[in-house]
């Protein structure tokens, strides 16, 4: 039975017979330097213990986001310098509780998002979360499936909903349309009533249209800044030059929500200029939004567009796709 005692500093520890089903190792993939694909290696690492309020998550599949390259080539992003195990999305199956958990048991099957940024670790066998970052898994999804839908879906959520408050008639222009954030938004939008505009080369608007977008533009051949008027919101990845350019296609009290990093100061400037809202969001994990997802995808109003499977093993191969920009939908690593 579980036990507690007083630890040699005086602090509280919650002690429970081993599980001697969970092995002590499991493989993941890490990295040691900053670099292309090239760099990431398989490794061997002790299985983490669940504390206060955690779970154990044995992974069936993870996700990649473009986070995921970006930290793996460049310094001076959210993480400190390597080593580490790269990934947030995480769909599998819960194997061991901590003190204090009382939403799942051993055996449920879940979804979530590690914290972010700093909750890293998904390139793995198992890992351990707060359970209240999960939710559990929809019944009509595999794993593969749920492992695509929490990073980029909760970034569309928490942009769209919880701040934008997007209405039934609203008119929403969506950047990047056919991409992981991209495709999620436009269903969670469309789930709302909006109407949707959505920018994405030509050969993706067979894409966008069949996943509801209303009005398609190719942001090559237009310029959606001298087309695009009247929006109440405006979802934007690129950048904050380009975001601040979104500014033009709102109407009175619209907004724009940039989900790129180092975006900030500039864009609320110039937001307030014209009267509209500009703002930077980075994804939290979230249970209530969660749940949410969960909903959408089980009501079949949410659904993920999967551009490439590989095992876990193929890790950089998956990078490899990832970098080149060209993907619709997410690349997924299934580790089962």
């Amino acid at each position: 039975m579980p036990f507690s005692g007083a630890a040699a500093d005086g602090k509280l520890t919650v002690m429970s017979e081993p599980d001697n089903t969970i092995p002590t190792t499991m493989k993941a993939i890490g990295q040691d330097i900053l670099g292309g694909p090239e760099v990431l290696h398989e490794l061997e690492l002790p299985v983490p213990q669940p504390g206060p309020s955690e779970i154990l998550v044995k992974v069936h599949a993870t996700a990649l986001n473009p986070t995921d390259w970006k930290h793996r080539r460049l310094s001076g992003l959210f993480l400190p310098p390597p080593p580490f195990v790269l990934g947030w999305d995480v769909s599998g199956v819960v194997v061991s509780t901590g003190v204090g958990v009382t939403l799942f048991e051993p055996g449920d099957e879940v979804f979530g998002m590690l914290p972010y940024p700093h909750g890293h670790g998904a390139a793995a066998e198992y890992v351990t979360v707060t359970a209240r970052a999960f939710a559990r898994k929809p019944a009509n999804l595999d794993h593969a499936q749920a492992a695509a839908i929490p990073l980029a879906a909760l970034t569309a959520y928490q942009a769209l909903v919880d701040t934008a408050n997007v209405q039934a008639g609203q008119r929403v222009l969506i950047h990047a349309a056919a991409g992981g954030v991209g495709h999620f938004a436009v269903q969670i939008a469309k789930s709302r009533g909006a109407y949707v505009i959505g920018t994405a080369s030509a050969a993706n608007h067979d894409f966008l249209r069949s996943i509801g977008v209303d009005e398609v533009i190719d942001y090559h051949s237009t310029d959606v800044f001298e087309t695009v008027r009247d929006v109440d919101m405006a979802l934007d990845p690129i950048d904050e030059a380009h975001a601040i350019r979104s500014l033009r296609t709102l109407r009175p009290g619209g907004i724009v929500v940039a989900i790129r990093g180092g975006v900030g100061g500039e864009l609320r400037a110039a937001a307030a200029q014209l009267g509209v809202r500009g703002v930077s969001l980075l994804v939290e994990a979230d249970h209530a939004g969660m749940e949410a997802l969960r909903e959408l995808a089980e009501s079949g109003a949410l659904r993920p567009t999967i551009a490439g499977t590989f095992p876990l093993a193929d890790a950089a191969k998956a990078h490899a796709l990832g970098d080149t920009n060209r993907t619709v939908g997410k690349l997924v690593l299934t580790v089962d």
